[in-house]
């Protein structure tokens, strides 16, 4: 019995002597042991609480780039349908001009050369529209030839459409419509030549015998307009 309450003694002044020695520290380091346990009590939630906060931060990250991209979306969308828009009414105006005796001269005009640039360097896209307006639209037959003007080592130099591009014959350009015809093809310029304008000529010989003349700049385009498309 001695031996038994001799150890338990020893035990209550071991652990009383842990806790005066664990209070020492605290008093040591400044920190209140009610206050320490309430906080080691505090602290899993405080860590619960951070992680919610991180994952309501993350979610609202989300969601701004989703609403970013989705108003992206929708400002390239309003924009190909304005553009859709003009190219509509473009051609609109266009047909309107063919069928409404009045818009325009009466006979036979064409609507300017539209060049885009290829891939390649030297290589473009050309577009002509030839049309007619009239009350009575009776065929149109004729040709239409262009030729393209420029600097080639700073001397003047032109060259036949033909010899450009292998879409256009060298009688020329076959023309056969009762409205409007759409001349397309690609060309390649030569290396050295800078192109300034293009020259065409068209004869008409019906329905009533013809003959036009039209310098255009050299234009480059994005692309082609909508008309006659």
């Amino acid at each position: 019995m001695l031996v038994v309450v001799l150890l338990l003694v020893a035990a209550a002044l071991l652990g009383f002597g842990a806790l005066l020695g664990q209070q020492a520290a605290y008093r040591g380091m400044g920190i209140d042991p009610d206050q320490y346990r309430e906080w080691r009590r505090a602290y899993p939630e405080a860590q619960a609480e951070i992680r919610a906060l991180q994952e309501q931060v993350a979610a609202a990250r989300t969601r701004h780039e989703v609403d970013r991209s989705a108003l992206e979306l929708v400002r390239k969308d309003l924009a190909r349908q304005q553009e859709q828009i003009a190219d509509l009414d473009e051609g609109l105006r266009f047909y309107r001009s063919l069928m409404a005796p009045g818009e325009i001269a009466q006979g036979f005009s064409l609507r300017g050369v539209e060049l885009t640039a290829l891939e390649a360097p030297g290589h473009y896209a050309f577009r002509i529209i030839a049309q007619q307006e009239a009350r009575k639209h009776d065929t149109l037959r004729g040709a239409l030839s262009v030729t393209v003007l420029g600097l080639e080592q700073g001397q003047p130099l032109s060259y036949p459409l033909s010899v450009l591009s292998d879409d256009v014959d060298e009688e020329g350009i076959g023309l056969r419509f009762r409205y409007f015809q759409v001349v397309e093809g690609e060309l390649v310029l030569p290396e050295g030549f800078q192109p300034q304008s293009l020259d065409v000529q068209a004869t008409i010989s019906q329905p009533r015998k013809l003959d036009l003349r039209e310098s255009h700049p050299w234009q480059v385009q994005e692309r082609f307009t909508h008309v006659a498309k």
